[in-house]
């Protein structure tokens, strides 16, 4: 701001609103640093809990054992409690004879009868030692001498088969440690000591509130501009799987009497309240003006120098952590995970999670915005030369980048790109990494679906990236994927991908899927025209809008064919599938592009034929012979598939 310059903010001047709530960017560490300094130390919540009712909870307290584990000396075989120096010279040609006592120990029986020189007395596995006697002999090591003697041919030991009380668990000895997760082992453990019931951290409450007007549960059915709302049920299921019970309260509307009300309802319960959503009329900007009224110290930070999460708000309101989290599910949940869960395992008694990390070159040159830390989720595939991470490029709004990665990678603050070839740390999601049997990157199409189906039934994972056709192309040159999906035509010999093939890349045929022009049905402009005709028509009328598609796609080739020179309005409108240029025309944002058929008919618009082309796969010869290569190409060839392209629109090949 210039010297002498005052900025007035009005209630809904939302420009001002943002410029002004990310006045003060932290970076993560600061963020953390001061979010966990007002919250911590803090007591830990405990609980009494039946040992049957234990299971996952951490233990707020140390165990220490009450008795001796085994509580007695007993035999470790069938055999005979003996006194070792009476065997001490049995041998095969010289068995020492012992006489038995008059009694059989078993489990749960006490002796009797002291073991004195030269007798023995029966045991099984788990009987007490009785008195006098040091060792046991097994009962293949013995003969009967009659009804009332044993002959033993071998000299035993003291102590030999015998576990000595506490020689398992100690009295007094530490048995289990604050925060050790209760598992089947370990109620083992404390059921073997005697111990019903378990001191464990009781489940921090976490509130979790979405807002926002657009917003609907699952369920319910979709008017125009209404989403689902995905971050109530995700955020609620990533607090359960981190030591929290979460109480889902619903979407609360952009209404700030209503949401501040929610609010203080939420604190009062709970030990912790989530709110994520607020991106339509300023409803991110309700929630902060709210947290400050809620109590002190307020917010600690808002506004977070890393993508995805900028938008990240932490506040403590009277001991109680509030989270504002972005608004995009990718964004809220790489935030949650990184900065929220740390400190509700915390809260809840657990310890920090142990992430485990792999090293993988990254194949292609990832940009970044200098001054922010950025986490890139990745999807790992077996290269050449180790493992390759193939960054998500469906942004902070996709579900699928979170759920399909397998880790993620960091960029610097102060760097902006991460070059091709770079040799990066993943830190995985779970901890282990299983790489897919089978590797697709390039075009993607509904078909393959129908075809890898097969597949997934027959347990093999299938990995499909979708990167378009040119750059799938590329990642098969280098040996990144078994095969690349692609539908390229070239002009020179007006033929389809053959061209585009290089030294240790085949053809694989696919199937033959109509491309065409697309409008919505009674729109006198397009019906009863031949697709050449229609992008003459189309041309011709200023107010029509055309929908694009990405460079490097097919589907872009033909248009431009079409288009010559033209540039109509909506040229630089370039999404990357099928569906959303499908989606772009129903929903009334442009008046035409182009699809497939099958997408067309699925979305009911018209649709008008205009050439035929060939998805077919580049495959990386070297790997043709993999099980998964084999498992591919003879459901690509098989009855079941071929019914099922074509049933869905396509031509098999």
């Amino acid at each position: 701001m210039g010297s002498g310059m005052t900025m007035i903010t009005k209630p809904h001047d939302r420009s001002a609103l943002e410029q002004e709530q990310f006045l003060k960017i932290l970076s993560r560490e600061d963020a953390i640093a001061r979010f966990e300094a007002a919250l911590f130390p803090r007591a830990i919540s405990s609980e009494m809990r039946r040992l049957a009712d234990a299971l996952g909870a951490a233990l707020a307290e140390d165990v220490t054992a009450p008795i001796d584990v085994p509580p007695f000396d007993r035999s470790n075989v069938d055999g005979f409690a003996v006194r070792s120096a009476d065997l001490a010279a049995a041998g095969e040609v010289s068995p020492v004879r012992l006489v038995l006592n008059n009694e059989t120990i078993h489990c749960g029986t006490a002796p009797t009868l002291q073991v004195a020189a030269g007798t023995a007395t029966p045991i099984a596995t788990g009987g007490p030692l009785p008195r006098g006697a040091d060792a046991v002999v097994m009962v293949e090591h013995t003969q009967p001498a009659g009804s009332d003697a044993i002959d033993v041919r071998r000299a035993v030991s003291p102590g030999q088969f015998v576990s000595y009380a506490g020689s398992d668990i100690a009295r007094g000895e530490a048995l289990l440690r604050t925060g050790t997760i209760i598992g089947s082992r370990e109620i083992g453990m404390l059921a073997a000591c005697g111990i019903a019931g378990v001191t464990v951290a009781r489940k921090p409450r976490v509130a979790v509130i979405s807002t926002g007007d657009e917003l609907v549960q699952p369920g319910e059915a979709l008017a125009p501009a209404e989403i689902y709302d995905t971050n109530g049920a995700i955020v609620a299921a990533a607090i359960d799987e981190n030591g929290g019970e979460a109480v889902f309260l619903g979407a609360i509307p952009d209404d700030e009497a209503k949401l501040e009300a929610a609010m203080r309802s939420a604190l009062a319960d709970a030990d912790m309240l989530v709110l994520s959503g607020g991106t339509s009329k300023g409803a991110g900007d309700l929630s902060h003006r709210i947290i400050n009224r809620l109590g002190a110290p307020g917010i600690i930070a808002h506004g977070v120098a890393l993508k995805p999460g900028k938008p990240l708000c932490l506040a403590v309101c009277d001991g109680k952590p509030v989270v504002i989290l972005p608004g995009f599910p990718t964004s809220a949940m790489f935030t949650f995970h990184d900065m929220i869960v740390p400190v509700l395992r915390r809260m809840a008694g657990l310890p920090p999670r142990s992430d485990a990390k792999v090293s993988a070159t990254v194949p292609v040159r990832i940009a970044s915005e200098l001054g922010r830390t950025e986490f890139v989720m990745v999807s790992l595939v077996e290269g050449n030369n180790g493992l390759i991470a193939y960054p998500s490029g469906k942004g902070s709004g996709a579900i699928t980048s979170f759920a399909q990665a397998d880790g993620f990678l960091r960029i610097d603050a102060l760097a902006d790109q991460m070059p091709a070839g770079t040799d990066a740390e993943v830190t995985l999601f779970t901890p282990h990494v299983r790489v897919p049997d089978l590797v697709i990157v390039g075009s993607h199409c509904t078909g393959l679906d129908l075809v890898t189906a097969q597949l997934a039934h027959a347990g093999l994972s299938v990995r499909s990236i979708a990167v378009g056709s040119l750059g799938g192309l590329a990642a098969a040159k280098r040996g990144e994927c078994d095969l690349a999906p692609i539908h390229l035509f070239d002009d020179k010999s007006e033929t389809y991908n053959t061209p585009y093939l290089v030294d240790g890349l085949e053809l694989v045929p696919g199937w033959r899927r109509m491309q065409g022009i697309v409008f919505r049905k009674g729109d006198k402009r397009f019906e009863g025209l031949g697709a050449t005709e229609a992008v003459a028509a189309a041309l011709a009328d200023p107010a029509c809008i055309m929908v694009n598609r990405n460079q490097g796609a097919g589907t872009r080739i033909l248009i431009d064919r079409l288009l010559g020179e033209a540039r109509p309005e909506g040229y630089w409108n370039q999404p990357r599938s099928h569906n959303a240029v499908a989606a772009a025309v129903a929903q009334h944002r442009a008046d035409w592009g182009m699809t497939i058929a099958p997408v067309a008919h699925a979305a009911n618009l018209g649709f008008i034929p205009f050439a035929e082309e060939h998805y077919d796969f580049a495959l990386v010869t070297a790997r043709k012979q993999r099980p998964a290569v084999q498992a591919f190409l003879d459901a690509l060839g098989s009855d079941e598939a071929r019914t099922a392209l074509e049933r869905a629109g396509f031509r098999p090949a």
